[in-house]
């Protein structure tokens, strides 16, 4: 009888989400076979269902192994797959994209990324991203307007940076606003609950995860949360509650914006210099005090006494040679905005009776230090940009960024970055899809919707589309408009997959290529992010089994196809060593070094508080922003067609009589988005999609609990079963997306993601109302009714 493999234990870390949980892995003959937490990792206090799912991911019988290429027309629901060597395929995907981008530009291939947040796909991100701007192509969907890019980038119209990591254990409160940590990032779960000396107060709608033990719990009815954030706000002026010195020293809320033309009011304008960039506040007596972007100072003095600038009232201002003007603070106008968000005009448009939403502005007055984070519970609706906006302009108030027990920036290691915006051809980022409409939005960044990736396809507007690369991407299932994204990937000319199971999207390629698993692979993490001492590692995962058949990493297919399109000088001759050997010059480790201690390496850095206040030259480091200053008004906005501070009209809601539910749907803890209900220790967890009810919502429907109900929207219908919830808003409803995949071993049907027999919940939703700056779509607050079946349609 042959002796059993020895059992060896190898540090690493789980990419499956955001949270990098540092892990203990054991294998045993090559085969993974447990994974658990690290607790001497940063990130290892804990592993979740998907990280301990690691054995059955990396070994499911459903991975593709051997690159493939289509037999049958993309009509056709079974691509007729016939393997192919890895040579042959490179060699024709390279030749063929080469010759697209010769005849109709590089703009002319799409390219399809899945999110590095919640898949392992961070690992090689950088280089994707590396390999795209400088193939040229202005054309990434990367659902970001979806996931990401509120509380990243368009957190940048306030504060000139994304949303900073929340100091919880330092917090007085702690504000989670359409963030659920226990299902998209572990370790914050995990920090919040060591912060026993913190309130909580939750913004959801439904009471799920921390909003369990918040208090309060905000049950705001979805779409809502601007004019919640608004109310919040309204409360802290009111009251007087908020830190006057941060926003006058900090803010534009002193610099005086001109009724007449909605801009801020400059020194030459009253003085008569010529090209003064310089702007104007004014204090309580009356005196005017100048302030200069460029140094972030009043009157050239980064010590100047700013504590007497007015923040409220207006005021004629003589200009040279031209007469009074009348000017208000913009911090003035802004309170005038929030007054309009009385706390029973907020109730009536939230469903947060007035006593929570008192509760939770007393908790947040009451609370020296705030720490909050939001993610796309906010941003998956057609106001997600000045939701953002007022949500950040709200923490303004408490003067708690880049300080301790608010949001700080920890010190980083300064590797040299893979990728930046910089690597796009000059002239190419202006010709991405949407940037016309949407300059100031993702476009400007080279990231596109889906839906103008489709129009290009079909209609050639405003240039075709003629190939697409797809990176993990299953955009049939995780973007709206699904019989649009079949239609259009029908339509494509070439169709490149890079992924480890078909998906619902990968059936329409060209070519499929065989991504392995995370650990069959190495990867360089810089950082850890949730504490100044997590920021300090520097690891080099080590590949824990060998790949799965001819499976390679997605890092090793760009390098390869970067060097055949001839970009080999970029890609390091396509030696990924030297590359991650570059990346680690400035910090002077070695891929030896790192190999040594697969544990990771720590170089102890440190966190300098409020480096905003700290000498620049001649004045200070400030925000980076146009005013160089937190931007509670902002004038770039308002240049572009859009409302300078967050604005909120109530909506029409036309629909609501023929669909008198808001429906909105939300990670899954289970799954990586549309991945994995192929394995069976996860899909026991949650077997079905569901849509759930309160029970008198229900009921009036004639539905009890796993009942099978149609849920439809004007834009289209599936199957779900009915689940009820008695804490749920009755006229809200909460669907499960990401559903395509049967599970063999249970025995569970798939479900067919393009029929409204189906379980897609993508099917329901339209990009065709969506946000004006950056694309999102209500994903999280479409109009909808749920009914029992009754046949045919009926």
């Amino acid at each position: 009888m042959a002796e059993h493999a020895e059992t060896v234990e190898k540090a690493g870390f789980c990419c499956l989400c955001r949270s990098r949980c540092g892990a203990v892995f054991e294998v045993s003959g090559g085969r993974l076979i447990k994974a658990k937490p690290a607790p001497d990792h940063p990130t290892g206090k804990a592993l979740c269902v998907k990280g301990k799912a690691a054995p059955e991911i990396a070994h499911s019988p459903e991975r593709m192994l051997h690159p493939m290429r289509r037999t049958t027309p993309k009509t056709d629901p079974d691509p007729g797959w016939e393997r192919v060597s890895w040579e042959e395929a490179m060699r024709d995907i390279a030749a063929r994209l080469g010759a697209i981008r010769e005849a109709s530009g590089a703009e002319a291939v799409g390219f399809g990324v899945t999110t590095p947040s919640g898949t392992p796909i961070s690992d090689s991100i950088e280089w994707i991203e590396r390999f795209i701007r400088l193939f040229g192509s202005p054309n990434t969907v990367y659902g970001t307007e979806i996931c990401n890019w509120h509380k990243d980038h368009a957190h940048r119209f306030t504060y000139g940076s994304g949303i900073l990591y929340p100091d919880h254990a330092n917090a007085d409160a702690i504000l989670l606003w359409g963030f659920n940590p226990s299902a998209v990032w572990l370790d914050q779960a995990t920090q919040i609950a060591a912060a026993r000396g913190a309130r909580i107060v939750a913004v959801d709608p439904r009471r799920t995860g921390y909003a369990r033990r918040a208090d309060p719990w905000l049950r705001v009815r979805p779409g809502t949360d601007g004019a919640l954030a608004m109310g919040l706000a309204h409360i802290l002026i009111e009251r007087e509650a908020f830190d006057a010195a941060f926003i006058r020293r900090w803010s534009n809320g002193t610099l005086l914006v001109r009724t007449d033309t909605g801009r801020f009011l400059r020194e030459a304008e009253v003085r008569g210099r010529d090209g003064a960039t310089r702007l104007v506040a004014r204090r309580g007596n009356g005196a005017l005090v100048f302030y200069d972007p460029e140094t972030r100072c009043f009157d050239a003095d980064p010590d100047t006494d700013t504590d007497g600038l007015a923040l409220r009232g207006t005021v004629r201002i003589d200009l040279a040679g031209a007469g009074p003007v009348a000017c208000r603070p913009a911090f003035d106008l802004f309170a005038e905005a929030c007054a309009t968000y009385e706390p029973a005009v907020v109730a009536a448009r939230t469903s947060v009776p007035e006593a929570d939403l008192m509760a939770a502005a007393e908790t947040l007055i009451a609370a020296r230090r705030v720490a909050y984070y939001c993610w796309s519970g906010v941003g998956q609706h057609r106001d997600a940009t000045q939701t953002d906006r007022a949500i950040a302009l709200l923490m303004a108030l408490k003067g708690g960024y880049d300080s301790p027990g608010g949001n700080v920036a920890f010190t980083k290691h300064p590797l040299n970055p893979a990728t930046d915006f910089t690597q796009f051809p000059e002239g190419q980022i202006e010709k991405a899809l949407g940037y016309a409409e949407r300059p100031l939005g993702p476009p400007s960044q080279g990231w596109v919707r889906a839906a103008e990736i489709y129009r290009a396809i079909l209609e050639g507007s405003p240039y075709p589309i003629r190939a697409m690369v797809v990176f993990g991407a299953n955009m049939a299932v995780s973007q709206g408009d699904t019989d649009r994204a079949v239609e259009a990937f029908r339509a494509l000319d070439f169709h490149v997959h890079c992924d480890s199971v078909e998906t619902p999207t990968a059936r329409f390629a060209d070519y499929f290529l065989p991504v392995n698993t995370p650990w069959e692979r190495e990867a360089l993490r810089n950082g850890f992010e949730v504490t100044q001492e997590a920021e300090s590692l520097i690891q080099l995962r080590q590949p824990m089994i060998p790949p799965a058949g001819e499976s390679r990493s997605d890092t090793e297919i760009v390098f390869d196809l970067a060097t055949r399109l001839g970009m080999g000088q970029a890609f390091f001759g396509g030696d990924i060593d030297k590359a991650r050997a570059w990346q680690l010059e400035p910090v002077g480790l070695s891929l030896a070094d790192l190999r040594a201690r697969p544990e990771g390496i720590r170089r102890d850095l440190a966190y300098r508080p409020r480096k905003y206040a700290e000498s620049r030259g001649e004045g200070v480091t400030g925000f980076a922003t146009p005013t160089g200053l937190v931007e509670i008004y902002s004038q770039r906005l308002r240049d572009h067609g859009h409302a300078p501070m967050p604005a909120f009209p109530a909506p029409a809601d036309s629909e609501a009589a023929a669909y008198p539910l808001l429906l909105t749907t939300a990670k899954s803890p289970y799954y990586c988005h549309s991945q994995q209900r192929h394995i069976a220790s996860l899909r026991r967890r949650k077997p079905t999609p569901t849509v759930t009810l309160h029970p008198d919502t229900a009921e009036a429907e004639g539905l009890a609990p796993g009942d099978r109900a149609w849920v439809e929207t004007a834009h289209g219908r599936i199957r779900l079963a009915v689940e009820t919830d008695g804490t749920l808003d009755p006229g809200v409803a909460v669907a499960d997306y990401g559903w395509w995949q049967g599970n063999e071993a249970l025995g569970l049907p798939a479900h067919d993601p393009f029929s409204e027999e189906g379980a897609n919940y993508n099917r329901l939703i339209s990009a065709g109302a969506a946000d004006p700056i950056s694309g999102s779509v209500p994903h999280r607050s479409t109009r909808a009714r749920v009914s029992a079946e009754r046949g045919d349609g009926e």
